[in-house]
């Protein structure tokens, strides 16, 4: 909510999903999901049964098209319905279509932008599915890059003068995904999903020292490894990553005009590992941070602060609908 100038986190709880449930943004297990949000809700003790989703860019067409300025939003509404079709690969029957006005056209006074978003149904009915479950009713359904795009307000303390005019990469590593979002001047400009995440150094720390997954996950995160963990699983996944990002910014090159980024913000689980940006920067020659959107945030008593902090990194999508309100 709202407290002053920033905000106030009035609850808070995150709970771990049962392994493959959810594998690359698909949730795979529907049921299995919405007891994990239902446990997480009745956690973190907030009495809002309203709730806001988002699918993944992967999973999202989106298209800025021009329409005439003077149309009310039924006309709007009824223009966009008849002439889909030409922007859409899917039958518009399989889809969820929405859309929403960006302003006017630059140069043509009399043409309003709108960006036009559409995803296969089954992605939404998933997550919408999964809310029910947990006894939530889904108000919101938003794209996850316009998530990470809303947060990067929480984060503008940490790029040089604030981020105006700068471009900005955040890499938000998954368990099997990273999202590459790169945002000029607070404004997404290109967004990328590759196959890799935390997930394979949990893998290989399971493989290394014949723990089951849950053990790999919780000794990856608090430590309690053999001594030679450091050097021959940590070192190779870290060197993994900067070429990892290292490629994803090159495909951003490759696809637009720029031909550079003035600071990358690691995000994601993978984000919290010791000094990992110490070590992308020097692999990369590029600033770079932990993601930190919560520095400065208020919170209600109820609320752990301590481990909202560790968990901070992770949490730009939930943020990114958090900060969504439900008129």
């Amino acid at each position: 909510v709202r407290s002053g100038k920033g905000y106030k986190m009035e609850s808070y709880a995150i709970e771990p999903l049962p392994p493959n449930s959810v594998v690359d943004k698909r949730l795979e297990d529907v049921e299995a999901v919405g007891q994990t949000i239902q446990k997480a809700y009745r956690r973190s003790g907030s009495k809002n049964k309203h709730a806001a989703v988002a699918v993944s860019g992967s999973t999202v067409i989106t298209k800025v098209i021009t329409m005439p300025a003077n149309l009310t939003e039924d006309e709007l509404e009824e223009q966009i319905a008849l002439e889909a079709d030409q922007y859409i690969p899917y039958p518009l029957e399989e889809v969820n279509l929405d859309f929403s006005v960006m302003g006017p056209t630059e140069g043509s006074p009399d043409l309003s932008n709108v960006l036009l978003a559409a995803s296969q149904s089954q992605n939404v009915d998933d997550r919408t599915d999964a809310l029910a479950i947990a006894g939530l009713e889904t108000k919101v359904v938003d794209v996850e890059a316009y998530c990470v795009e809303h947060t990067f307000d929480l984060m503008r303390h940490q790029i040089a003068d604030e981020g105006i005019d700068k471009v900005v990469a955040i890499v938000d590593i998954g368990a099997t995904t990273t999202t590459v979002t790169v945002i000029y001047d607070g404004n997404i400009i290109y967004t990328r999903d590759q196959a890799f995440g935390g997930k394979q150094l949990t893998e290989e720390i399971m493989r290394r020292y014949g723990l089951t997954y849950e053990e790999a996950g919780q000794k990856k995160r608090q430590g309690g490894l053999p001594g030679n963990y450091e050097n021959e699983v940590l070192q190779p996944y870290k060197d993994n990553l900067v070429q990892q990002v290292g490629r994803s910014l090159q495909f951003f090159y490759s696809s637009s005009s720029y031909n550079n980024v003035d600071h990358v913000l690691l995000a994601g689980g993978t984000a919290a590992l010791p000094g990992i940006d110490t070590y992308v920067e020097k692999g990369m020659g590029v600033p770079v941070s932990v993601a930190d959107p919560i520095k400065g945030m208020k919170s209600s008593s109820r609320v752990n602060m301590e481990r909202v902090a560790t968990d901070a990194p992770a949490l730009m999508i939930s943020l990114g609908l958090a900060l969504r309100s439900f008129d």
